[in-house]
């Protein structure tokens, strides 16, 4: 046997343990619901989320396919666990609030960031925070999840915004964060359907017929998500400071 043994890496060789009579993987670190939502996370973020199959998360976790079902029935319930995972991620987040305490801007700032966070974490993972049912048709993603609806909504109901403009915030909000970031996760290899067209890429045809594109082909090329995550972010903060200043008048 060489010096190297991969029966103890992350995902021992079921095939081998097997051979040299060892225990199975899964006895040796039990399967549970949470281990094999991990697992598909983190397959999903090494290989893209078309290729997770249950055959082959099965291969990575050292057991037959059939083992898996027993913790997720299926794969659409693995994969509404995976955001669940991510929307989870956010809530862990320690720059996160669960309500405003210097302000609802500083609550909103640290929200989007920490959405912003779990995003480039797992880029590729991410579009199914978008695509995924939510638990009620009028939530919106990124949040998505009644009790991250309800952190929000009170959160500015108790900084002064009416009902109404509580609910345009978190439309503006939502619409903001998902489409910077789904821009931004795409650049990052992440399988966005028709937002692939965004991808990098070199020899483009045609370009030499289009001088002002081929002059700013370096700008264009710059990579200014930071900057313009915080300048988008500012710019609807003081939108939305706008909308909650004119509620409060009408209601006066």
């Amino acid at each position: 046997m060489s010096e190297e043994d991969p029966t103890q890496g992350e995902y021992p060789d079921a095939d081998r343990a097997a051979v040299e009579d060892e225990p199975a993987p899964s006895a040796r670190v039990p399967l549970s619901r949470d281990r094999i939502v991990s697992a598909a996370l983190d397959f999903i973020d090494d290989n893209g989320l078309p290729g997770l199959t249950m055959r082959r998360l099965g291969e990575q976790l050292g057991v037959e396919a059939m083992a898996l079902y027993r913790y997720v029935p299926s794969k659409e319930e693995l994969l509404d666990a995976v955001v669940e995972s991510l929307v989870s991620d956010v809530q862990s987040d320690e720059v996160v609030l669960d309500a405003p305490e210097d302000g609802w801007q500083d609550f909103l700032q640290r929200l989007a960031h920490g959405v912003r966070r779990m995003a480039l974490a797992h880029p590729k993972a991410f579009p199914l925070v978008a695509s995924r049912p939510a638990e009620a048709p009028w939530l919106r993603p990124p949040l998505r999840s009644l009790e991250w609806v309800e952190t929000f909504l009170s959160g500015l109901v108790a900084e002064g915004f009416s009902d109404e403009a509580a609910v345009e915030g978190y439309r503006a909000y939502t619409s903001f964060l998902l489409g910077h970031l789904l821009l931004e996760v795409a650049v990052h290899g992440a399988d966005v359907g028709p937002l692939d067209v965004l991808d990098d890429q070199t020899g483009e045809p045609g370009t030499s017929q289009y001088l002002t594109v081929a002059r700013l082909r370096d700008r264009l090329s710059e990579d200014r998500s930071a900057v313009e995550f915080e300048e988008a972010l500012e710019a609807l903060l003081d939108r939305m400071t706008i909308t909650r200043n004119e509620h409060v008048s009408d209601s006066t």
